[in-house]
């Protein structure tokens, strides 16, 4: 894996720090991504978007979703309960897992359904006003040569 210095980036922009923290966090992660649990992220609308994690052998109590510092952090943790019973095989993995999502500016988490193994996760992206495109009326600069013209009669 490559190594890159940011430093220049630093000295040489304002405010991009956070993209350039997240580059500096993607590009030093020598570790490989975990693929537990497996997940979908599909858009919905032009502003909308769903996470999709699958969380069999997990209830509603187990799992957790919350959002903190521009990150969606979902996790679950699930009592180890051997006594049970005994398994001659254990497929359905109900390890404790947490997942970071990094989310972009204005993204908003607007609810979360559990339901059939699958955790669903509704995210909308809201635009203030301040930054949606607006256009600008264009005024005529352009003088009515009638309004300038004096008229003969009126001045004598």
């Amino acid at each position: 894996m490559r190594n890159f210095d940011l430093a220049p980036l630093y000295r040489a922009t304002v405010g991009f720090d956070q993209i350039a923290d997240m580059m500096d966090r993607v590009l030093s992660s020598d570790v490989t991504q975990p693929t537990y649990p497996p997940y979908n992220i599909e858009k919905t609308a032009d502003d909308a978007y769903r996470i999709s994690i699958a969380v069999a052998g997990f209830s509603d109590a187990d799992l957790s979703v919350e959002v903190k510092e521009g990150a969606l952090i979902v996790a679950a943790r699930k009592a180890e309960n051997d006594a049970a019973g005994t398994y001659l095989h254990r497929g359905i993995a109900t390890r404790a897992f947490e997942r970071r999502f990094q989310l972009a500016d204005h993204v908003r988490v607007i609810g979360a359904a559990h339901a059939d193994g699958m955790l669903h996760i509704d995210l909308v992206r809201e635009v203030p006003e301040a930054l949606k495109p607006r256009r600008i009326a264009i005024e005529s600069s352009v003088s009515n040569p009638d309004k300038d013209v004096v008229d003969a009669k009126a001045v004598n």
